[in-house]
């Protein structure tokens, strides 16, 4: 049995396997995609196209998993875009073997995000019905609370970070001085989120983590939706102004320290106002935004830079000045980002 590394065994693949049923087994191949360490392999069997994943250690909580799998199945019964999952032939819909977890869905075919402007629709008016569908889920024990917004673990994180600067990379580049500017932004949006009340909206059942890469793409439409492992409870703005961050990133370039400033302002303001379609906001969550995506994009840098020491391999100092250009960038235009975005919903507010 494989110990830890993202690859299966052929003795690991026959005796997970042997616990479903799902006909004669006529190929099995690797899929290189996502977190290299939850290994995945596409089944091809006399009754369909499957995909097996083994959860990473860390993502494979018994409950978390059992959870995550309760709301994808009520998803699914709305007809959400979700790939299904195949029980075990003791009818769980995952298998816990000599200290693994596994999980065994239907294949969707579909390619990644391309970046049209209609799929950046699709994207807010799917994760509106996300939240309309979810909107009075319950558990035996809902999950964690809390996200990027006010967070406690980011500022920690942050404060490690400068605390490092020994390391010559971040030294020579990144300066105390920008990272306690980075701190200055996030604490200012959080002040901003929370004077205009979000203590006091409703919560429920956030997805947590609406990006391209947690999706599939047909026709410029959503087929299926990837990762439910960070499902949490909070508010649905972070959510929102997750998404609008995500699906309006310029970057593409391979060194951060090319990419632009700017947001793209057409494609954030169609996300939004397609999710306000689906799913209407009060006026002052709308007012939230700008601060939510500085809020959620210094998150997302520094929360990999000090866990495992870099994001996705990229220069920590460019890619940390670009974090904080951008960011810059969004304070400075928050006006002309919220005018943009009430423009895109004049027409459906009426």
């Amino acid at each position: 049995m494989s110990k830890g590394g993202a690859h299966f065994t052929s003795q690991e693949l026959a005796l997970v396997l042997s616990n479903y049923d799902i006909g004669i087994i006529q190929q099995i191949k690797p899929l290189v995609a996502g977190n290299r360490r939850a290994p995945k392999q596409i089944i091809i069997s006399d009754t369909g196209r499957y995909l097996l994943k083994r959860r990473a250690k860390g993502k494979d909580d018994r409950y978390r998993v059992a959870f995550a799998h309760a709301v994808q199945q009520c998803l699914q019964k709305k007809n959400f875009p979700v790939s299904r999952l195949i029980s075990t032939k003791e009818n769980n819909t995952f298998l816990e073997l000599d200290n693994h977890t596994y999980e065994l869905f239907e294949f969707v075919t579909g390619i990644r995000f391309g970046g049209q402007l209609e799929s950046v629709i699709d994207a807010g008016a799917v994760l509106g019905k996300f939240h309309v569908f979810l909107s009075d889920f319950s558990y035996q024990q809902m999950p964690i609370r809390g996200t990027f917004h006010d967070s406690r673990s980011i500022r920690g994180y942050l404060k490690k970070i400068s605390a490092e600067e020994k390391s010559k990379e971040i030294a020579d580049k990144v300066s105390r001085k920008m990272i306690k500017s980075l701190m200055t932004m996030y604490n200012s949006s959080s002040v901003n989120v929370n004077q205009l009340g979000f203590d006091n909206w409703t919560e429920q059942i956030i997805h947590g983590d609406w990006h391209p890469g947690n999706m599939l793409f047909s026709n410029g439409k959503i087929v299926a939706i990837l990762d439910f492992d960070s499902l949490k409870v909070s508010n649905i703005v972070t959510d929102l102004a997750n998404g609008a961050l995500q699906f309006s990133i310029v970057g593409g370039r391979p060194n951060p320290a090319d990419w632009p400033d700017y947001l793209d302002q057409s494609k954030l303001a169609h996300f939004i106002s397609s999710y306000y379609e689906v799913n209407r906001f009060e006026n002052d969550q709308l007012k939230t935004l700008p601060d939510l995506m500085i809020e959620t994009l210094i998150a997302e840098a520094v929360i990999p830079i000090a866990t495992i020491g870099s994001f996705i391999n990229l220069p920590n100092a460019d890619f940390l000045n670009m974090i904080h250009r951008k960011c810059s960038w969004i304070d400075k235009n928050r006006d002309a980002i919220l005018k943009s975005i009430e423009h895109s919903l004049q027409d459906l507010s009426k």
